[in-house]
């Protein structure tokens, strides 16, 4: 039985992440805070069990509306979330290149 994913976030001084739960499973996207305005995505992964259910695609679009509305640009280390970010040229407001 499929449910609607769950994403949360926790935040910290220096780091960070989202979570998303799926069927039992999860995936995660990871920051780092470098100043008030700036963090950078280091690392994006997701199970096996959630490859291919755009899992990761909405990690980073929670990414992107979070940075939006708080006023913080993202730098991209992370090869899947620059790779979004190039296919979504929408987001170049909130991705530092």
């Amino acid at each position: 039985m499929s449910t609607e994913p769950e994403i949360t976030r926790e935040h910290g001084a220096s780091k960070g992440r989202y979570v998303l739960r799926m069927n039992g499973a999860e995936a995660e996207l990871t920051y780092s805070v470098t100043t008030p305005h700036l963090i950078i995505a280091d690392h994006t992964g997701v199970p096996d069990a959630l490859r291919g259910t755009g899992a990761g695609q909405r990690l980073v679009e929670r990414l992107v509306a979070d940075a939006r509305t708080e006023g913080v640009k993202i730098v991209a280390l992370c090869p899947f979330v620059a790779a979004q970010s190039r296919r979504h040229p929408e987001w170049d407001d909130v991705f530092q290149r």
